[in-house]
């Protein structure tokens, strides 16, 4: 399974980003084999809309789970839509 990580930058040391729609990037790693793949956000300065369209950019790479902060209602029920599972980020 791959699993989405929002991210502050393009290291793998780069802090998480609680924000979905808005993060610098994502962290893309696949469970089954150990590949990581960083893929930009283009969403991120979007007026509107960039919970959804990022939650497309995540399916459209395959992923099952997104990890971050906190998701929109938009985004929510594009990731429901889609079967995408959501995992919050430790808030400690």
């Amino acid at each position: 399974m791959k699993v989405a990580i929002t991210s502050s930058g393009k290291e793998l040391t780069s802090l998480p980003d609680k924000r979905f729609g808005r993060c610098n990037c994502f962290v893309i790693y696949d469970t089954e084999n150990g590949s990581v793949e960083v893929v930009d956000n283009p969403n991120r300065n979007h007026n509107e809309g960039a919970g959804p369209a990022a939650m497309q950019l995540i399916a459209s790479k395959g992923a099952g789970k997104i990890i971050t902060g906190h998701l929109g209602d938009k985004a929510a029920s594009v990731a429901k839509r889609l079967g995408i599972m959501m995992i919050p980020l430790d808030e400690n």
